[in-house]
């Protein structure tokens, strides 16, 4: 009998006969791993670490010895909830000296955080007097031993360190990060995770893999059930339009390597709803120490499929009635798990845990549900049936709001659906100015499922196709032959509408899989075309697959984070030399780049003479004009689109760009914002491309307008010399009666 295999054994007799001691477990963990040392420090309220139990150290110490969490080794494991394995520990920056508890001649330690349910009860921790590494079969057993632990210190008093909750009665305001516009106004429904693993150690391996294999098989059923239902359920179009959101997760859902995790554990000695709950762990745990956004995401993925395994492992609870609407809270969300409840009938999504590129967020933008994600400290304050309102458009969750509150939201609903319902008369209707200037409002879009709103919005064209998002959302770059047939559905969709096809822009917070790269200031490092450049064959393919894509008709392709004219160049020379090899070849093939990078404005007339056209991609250029992270909180709101410098840019661009006869749109945040949409056209740009909630508003805001008796008023308050723009342009639009 392997060690492991003993240890487990000994443990399970020592529960078949009650609730052990933890000072029994510590002897009996000292002894089985060969440690001098064996501890348990439990968290009690105040997020205080203390010394429950040891073999090895002074006895008088327990009780009595304690830490802060974040305090020495043991606190900062507890703090971060990463495994600490250390050769000479008390040499480490980290180590408190406690002289209480007589540890000073034991040199190497290995300190395990105790988890449940995501959360830290306390830390296992082991101890030797010959420094050394501990080796990995010996943290593994220390790491089962504390998932057996987690299971006694739930019912011994331990905390979970989560902050003590307001009273129920009082109201909770917390900013968010919207991931779908719109408002809803409904009681609070909790995502729970599957049923608590009661049967931890297994009698039988063999049937515990056998229990484990027909779960699975009874899982990949039930997913399948679930998206084929999709089209039965009034959501057919958005939904079955995604499906590379669902083909991805499907591709997670079938991934041997995890599985295989699973079955290792489980001959270890563990049922298997203790092995998945074991290896569900520790991805948690190793994925929300990436720093990259996106990756992180894949993670509520994750724990959505092993929750579906364990209800098919443990029956799973019955399903609950579900009122009227209800706004889900969650930590994370997958996405099955959104299509579950949303044919349940919710009418909002509040996450802790989510961005704008994950994939619940990215079907939550299919199906309208209006979403938050970025809401930390949420769920702490929540209970079932609490009153709240999602606001997607200002980015605000309210927990229990006030009644007047609640009713204001309620009239601002009904509002809403009234305006869209007079905009939606603004569909099919022409862009233009009152007094006659004609605009192109065109679409940002990435994904097929977006394509429709060309249609319900009477967009004239894509101004901006990210062709990186399908390829994020399925978790790898497709080939040839799958990528042309995204283009070319695309292009089929768009009919005779021009569509601007932006290359691969990976990098920054837009990584794949395996892609992870060390940098201080990924926005500003390997990213997009400068990956292309570096990777000519990745860059070919895609240049291939648009070409084969195109079939004959027009194709406008563009190239994101272009710094000099130099690297434009040689992006164009790969696209011109593919295009010689591909028939039937484009009937027109303009290519151009995205101005993002402010370098280039000091090589314009250079560029001029090699672009087509050219795309100012605000967001970028705002946060290298002003060396400002966009991601940064702090930063969000010092730097205006509406300033001097900015202006004077843009004007820049456009009078050279106009003597060139180069046109220039702008995509980005900036255009589906009223006051800088104006502004824009005032300057020249009357290409603007948006999100599809910014079309029918921005269309109805210019018919309001006549231009060229708004443009003398923007050079009076440029001459002005105000340090703020945004305020004198904001009140002319309101004594004018504009709807901004």
């Amino acid at each position: 009998m392997t060690g492991t295999r003993r240890l487990l054994s000994r443990l399970r007799d020592l529960r078949a006969h009650g609730s052990a001691p933890l000072s029994t477990l510590v002897q009996l963990v000292a002894s089985e791993l060969v440690s001098e040392v064996c501890s348990v420090y439990v968290q009690r309220p105040g997020d205080i670490l203390e010394l429950a139990a040891t073999e090895g150290l002074n006895q008088d110490a327990v009780g009595r010895t304690r830490l802060r969490v974040g305090e020495g080794i043991v606190g900062l494991c507890a703090a971060t909830g990463t495994v600490m394995n250390l050769p000479d520990a008390q040499n480490h920056p980290a180590f408190a000296y406690r002289p209480e508890t007589g540890e000073e001649p034991f040199a190497s330690m290995l300190a395990v955080p105790v988890r449940r349910s995501g959360r830290t009860l306390g830390v296992l921790v082991v101890q030797n007097r010959t420094p050394r590494n501990f080796t990995d079969p010996e943290v593994d057993d220390v790491e089962t031993v504390a998932m057996l632990l987690a299971e006694m210190l739930a019912g011994s008093g331990a905390t979970d360190g989560s902050p003590e909750g307001l009273a129920a009665t009082v109201p909770r305001l917390f900013a968010g990060t919207p991931l779908m516009g719109g408002i809803a106004v409904g009681p609070v429904v909790l995502l729970r995770s599957a049923r608590p693993v009661i049967r931890l150690l297994a009698d039988d391996p063999k049937a515990e893999q056998l229990r484990l294999e027909q779960a699975v098989v009874h899982m990949q059923r039930g997913l399948d059930d679930l998206f084929a239902d999709v089209p039965h359920n009034g959501r057919a179009a958005d939904v079955n339009a995604s499906r590379e959101v669902l083909e991805a997760y499907r591709l997670v859902a079938s991934d041997a390597g995890w599985l295989r995790r699973v079955g290792d554990v489980i001959r270890g000695g563990m049922t298997a709803e203790a092995a998945v709950q074991r290896v569900a762990s520790e991805l948690h745990d190793r994925m929300r120490r990436i720093s990259d956004a996106y990756l992180r995401e894949r993670l509520a993925d994750m724990e959505d499929l092993a929750n579906r395994l364990l209800t098919a492992l443990t029956g799973g609870e019955p399903v609950a009635h579900v009122p009227e609407g209800a706004i889900l809270l969650a930590r994370r969300l997958g996405p099955a798990e959104l299509l579950d409840w949303h044919a349940r009938g919710i009418a909002g999504v509040a996450v802790e845990e989510a961005s704008p590129s994950g994939h619940a967020a990215i079907l939550a933008r299919a199906l309208g549900i209006p979403a938050l994600g970025s809401l930390r400290g949420m769920l702490d304050s929540a209970e079932q049936g609490d009153d709240a309102v999602v606001d997607a458009d200002d980015g605000n969750f309210i927990l229990r709001p006030e009644a007047e509150v609640r009713r204001a939201y309620i009239r601002a609903q009904e509002a809403r659906s009234a305006k869209y319902a007079e905009l939606a008369t603004w569909r099919g209707r022409p862009a233009a100015t009152a007094d006659g200037v004609g605009l192109k409002l065109m679409l940002n879009v990435g994904l097929s499922l977006e394509l429709p709103q060309l249609e319900r919005t009477g967009a004239d064209g894509i101004g901006l196709f990210r062709t990186e998002i399908a390829m994020l959302a399925r978790g790898s770059v497709a080939d040839v032959a799958e990528q042309a047939a995204i283009y070319a559905r695309v292009l089929d969709e768009a009919g005779d509408k021009p569509v601007l096809f932006r290359t691969l822009d990976l990098g920054a917070d837009k990584l794949l899989p395996g892609t992870v790269t060390e940098e201080e200031n990924p926005a500003m490092g390997w990213r997009s075309l400068r990956v292309g450049l570096d990777r000519p064959a990745l860059l070919r393919r895609q240049l291939r697959a648009l070409l084969l894509a195109a079939g004959g008709r027009g194709l406008s392709v563009m190239f994101p984070m272009v710094a000099t004219v130099a690297e434009f160049r040689a992006a164009k020379t790969l696209l011109l030399a593919e295009a010689k090899r591909v028939r039937p070849c484009p009937g027109t093939l303009r290519i151009g780049t995205m101005l993002e990078v402010p370098s280039l404005m000091w090589q314009l007339p250079d560029l001029l003479k090699e672009s087509d056209f050219i795309s100012v991609g605000s967001n970028d250029l705002l946060q290298f004009l002003f060396a400002a992270d966009r991601g940064t909180p702090s930063l969000y709101d010092r730097y205006d689109f509406l300033s001097q410098p900015v202006l004077d840019l843009i004007e820049q661009l456009v009078v050279a760009a106009k003597a060139a006869c180069v046109p220039v749109s702008l995509c980005g945040e900036a255009a589906s914002r009223p006051l800088e949409a104006l502004v824009l056209a005032a300057l020249g740009v009357t290409t603007l491309s948006m999100p599809a909630s910014g079309i029918l508003p921005i269309k109805a805001m210019f018919a309001q307008v006549e231009l060229a008796s708004f443009r003398s008023v923007l050079s009076a308050i440029r001459r002005s010399g105000g340090t703020s723009l945004r305020e004198p342009i904001a009140t002319w639009a309101r004594e004018q009666g504009i709807i901004i």
